[in-house]
């Protein structure tokens, strides 16, 4: 018996990690993807004339155990990987890619589809009913159902090799983090770092049998460094190394990966009919085109390039005074964290005892009560993947016969482990759907890697890793407070550059005095954070606002460039390339020995191709929507229910109609630009 083929004996059918075991993967795999094979035969074979009900609605449902198997599997390569699932991706991954070719170049399933989709007047169809059969019938025209037999086969191969290989692209920037550390045995040459991150760096060094400090290239450990040693040498040594990840012609190089992903992506592009990628991911965006985005790009380029100058020449002249001439990109966050100290008097570290991680979930599941009605109770009896992994409950409250209906799993996995990639994120094992008179909830996780408590301290937050979970969560908001009839409209499955807006409309509350006081005390003495601190956090809300555009507008320039010019990558390097795209957004020399693009996960191994661009398009919406919360009250019930409809709505509607019922109107880039810049 394989306990992922049969039917979970667990709490909501929660993942039975605790009798998981990693054979168990693979022959699940093969006995699913038959079974959701037999599904789609069943669809195929069915003799009675083709309707929303036997074809559309069918399809919607099938492959559900799949589905969450796959969610495991990948969650766990993720955030508790090891060489033998690595190896089990590398099989499984072609299986899945195959699976998913096999239906989406059904012909026969396709000629019921598209029955339905010529006759859908005669169907009645609700407006959810009818995004589902537009969504079905175009995600088959894109995946190439429209194609003759020969080039369905030359697709099928690319889509194979693009899943393996951006598989291979994440393992090795994932092992090229891992491959570097920095054993350091004088204590003067970690000068300027705080006692807490120093015992941090003990730890690390204790648990590689070492004597002294050890740094990584994980953020908790990396970031700190950069912004707080003042040994120059060091952080110039330290940042090379994260500059060169997988861009150093070793074993973990991903520079030929780079150029091998992007002509694949351009070739699928041109077999699908398109002029380049961008063209085929933006037709499914909000944006549309390629065109929109770089005027959309350029424009924030050309408004915040003068506040990021000016911002760039106050950094320089505080080095000058240490006697440097030439401020180097490796001194960005040591100056830009004297000068915040300077102006505003107080720094990360000085806030960290205010931010213990259990009091920073505490404020933000009581926002989530106070905004949505709901509750969170821990659970211990739900299995988990690691001891460091907590699984809490999710209800809402209902204030008419007071009861309290369970909406959802959470599972929250805070700390970094040699395992787990790096950054934070938020992903599902279960969506949510209904089914009959059933409504299947969702199960919902956060990864983070924040820092590990020790023996004497627990884990405390910057506020900047506040402002990160409060991100996260607001991701988990719109997994959890899902109510849609299919799983593929459901939470998060939006339009790409829609999917930013909850996560970033929820940073906003970090940086409201009246909620703020609520949850910053200091985990010793109980003290609120005073006054001034939280006043010095608000104004410091936009401090380095422009460098800070500059940077995710150059990553959003390169993206699209990658994807619009592939023709350039047959006679320059990806350095050449990546250098001559990110000009007009660079603010400090360019190193010849580092390169982001080699570790540029969010394009070459996640879903942010030709999409990177969305986290500042949803800048634009979440500054516009937290506008419409202070204008009424940030905690007004009536704006909060507008917007609960807007989470709970997922990808029924188009997101600007789903926008525009919520705010009134479509979303103004200056109300970014107000809060950004003044």
């Amino acid at each position: 018996m394989n306990i992922l083929t049969e039917k979970f004996n667990t709490p909501y059918d929660a993942a039975p990690f605790n009798g998981l075991k990693n054979e168990d993967f693979l022959p699940a795999f093969r006995e699913l993807i038959k079974k959701s094979e037999d599904e789609i035969n069943a669809i195929v074979s069915n003799p009675e004339t083709p309707t929303f009900e036997n074809v559309i609605e069918a399809l919607a449902y099938s492959g559900e155990q799949l589905d969450v198997v796959s969610n495991i599997f990948f969650n766990l390569n993720s955030a508790e990987t090891s060489d033998e699932i690595q190896k089990i991706a590398q099989e499984v991954s072609p299986l899945l890619t195959e699976y998913s070719s096999k239906i989406s170049q059904n012909e026969a399933l396709f000629s019921k589809i598209k029955k339905v989709y010529d006759e859908k007047e005669k169907y009645n169809l609700n407006e959810e009913q009818e995004m589902l059969l537009n969504e079905t019938y175009k995600g088959f025209v894109r995946s190439g159902a429209l194609l003759n037999e020969e080039d369905k086969e030359k697709l099928q191969k690319i889509n194979m090799d693009l899943s393996l290989k951006s598989l291979q692209f994440g393992q090795n920037v994932l092992a090229s983090t891992n491959s570097y550390f920095k054993h350091i045995t004088n204590k003067e040459d970690l000068a300027g770092i705080p006692e807490a991150v120093l015992e941090q760096y003990a730890e690390e060094a204790k648990e590689r049998e070492l004597e002294g400090w050890v740094v990584t290239l994980q953020y908790p450990s990396y970031i700190p460094f950069m912004t707080y040693a003042e040994n120059r040498e060091l952080r110039k040594e330290i940042a090379l190394a994260s500059g060169k990840k997988s861009f150093d012609g070793g074993e973990f190089d991903n520079q030929e990966l780079i150029k091998e992903l992007l002509q694949l992506k351009q070739q699928k592009a041109e077999l699908l009919g398109y002029k380049n990628y961008a063209d085929y991911v933006l037709e499914e965006r909000m944006a549309k085109s390629p065109a929109k985005v770089f005027d959309f790009l350029n424009e924030l380029l050309t408004k915040a390039k003068p506040y990021a100058d000016k911002e760039i020449e106050e950094l320089k002249s505080l080095a000058k005074a240490d006697g440097i001439d030439q401020l180097q990109g490796y001194d960005h966050t040591f100056y830009a964290e004297k000068l915040r100290k300077q102006k505003y008097d107080f720094n990360d570290e000085e806030l960290k005892p205010y931010f213990p991680l259990n009091q920073v979930q505490e404020a933000v599941f009581g926002l989530a009560g106070k905004l949505f009605g709901l509750s969170f109770e821990e659970r211990n009896d739900i299995p988990k993947y690691h001891e460091d992994v907590k699984v809490y409950e999710v209800s809402e409250i209902r204030n008419v016969n007071p009861s309290k209906d369970f909406k959802a799993l959470l599972y929250v996995d805070y700390f970094p482990r040699k395992g787990k990639r790096a950054g934070a994120w938020m992903t599902s094992y279960k969506n949510q759907y209904k089914k009959g008179v059933e409504n299947s909830r969702p199960h919902i996780s956060i990864v983070c890697n924040f820092s590990k408590p020790t023996k004497d301290t627990p884990s405390l937050l910057t506020f900047q890793e506040v402002t990160t979970l409060f991100h996260e969560f607001g991701h988990a908001l719109h997994g959890m407070m899902a109510d849609t009839q299919y799983p593929s409209l459901s939470g998060t499955s939006v339009k790409w550059d829609f999917v930013e807006l909850p996560s970033q409309f929820l940073e906003n509350f970090c940086y409201e005095p009246e909620f703020l006081k609520t949850f910053a005390k200091h985990y010793k003495t109980g003290e609120v954070l005073p006054d001034e601190k939280i006043e010095k956090i608000e104004q410091s809300k936009n401090f380095m606002e422009g460098y800070q555009t500059m940077r995710q507008l150059g990553f959003g320039l390169l993206d699209m460039n990658y994807h619009t010019k592939i023709k350039e990558l047959e006679s320059v390097s990806v350095k050449e390339f990546e250098d001559k795209y990110t000009k007009a957004t660079s603010l400090y020399p360019v190193n010849p020995e580092t390169a982001m693009s080699p570790s540029f996960s969010h394009i070459f191994q996640g879903g942010y191709s030709a999409g990177y661009y969305s986290y500042k398009w949803a800048e634009v919406l979440d500054a516009d929507a937290f506008q419409y919360f202070k204008e009424t009250g940030i905690f007004n019930p009536e704006t909060a229910a507008k917007y609960k409809v807007l989470l709970s709505s997922g990808g029924t509607k188009d997101p600007m109609e789903l926008y525009k019922s919520f705010r009134g109107s479509e979303p103004k880039v200056e109300s970014l630009l107000k809060r950004a810049f003044g």
